[in-house]
């Protein structure tokens, strides 16, 4: 049994940390799974896997039923409910970026494109040139066509 210790609590402590996050429950699953082992090697089927896969799963589980028995660490009382103090600028914001949303999808399909790959993925405009095939000038032709609109479209929002 001291062998088997020896060779496999690595792994059983490790697998039942990452489950259950603290050290001493860790320990303690651990030490159940050993008794376990101890207690009832019958369990143990070696025509189903080895060993170590095994006492991996049964100690997964049997962090888990550990996870579902612990209490709330917190009371309801101590429970803080945060609420936005500013909610018309919030209701404003989602309004403004429904509208972006609204004049980036009225886009033509190359602007649009070009738009996503140079804001959303970060792309430089060579990098966009290269990616597409397309000539250095169209990417950057696009790109600032597409600003433009965006501003005309949005004029009216932001002096609102």
């Amino acid at each position: 049994m001291a062998e088997v210790y020896d060779r496999y609590s690595a792994i059983v402590y490790s697998v039942a940390l990452r489950v259950l996050g603290d050290t001493g429950a860790a320990e303690d699953v651990m030490q159940e799974i050993f008794l376990r082992l101890w207690r009832t090697p019958e369990l143990f089927d070696s025509n189903r896997g080895s060993l170590g896969a095994w006492l991996a799963v049964i100690t997964r589980h049997r962090s888990i039923d550990q996870l579902r028995k612990r209490r709330p660490e917190t009371g309801l009382e101590d429970v803080v409910v945060s609420v936005e103090a500013h909610l018309e600028r919030e209701v404003d914001r989602h309004r403004f970026l429904d509208r972006v949303r609204a004049v980036l999808r009225a886009l033509p399909d190359e602007q649009q494109r070009a738009m996503e790959m140079a804001f959303f993925e970060g792309l430089t405009h060579s990098e966009i040139a290269t990616r597409t095939g397309e000539p250095l000038g169209t990417i950057k032709t696009r790109i600032r066509s597409a600003l433009i609109a965006l501003r005309k479209g949005l004029a009216d929002t932001v002096t609102a």
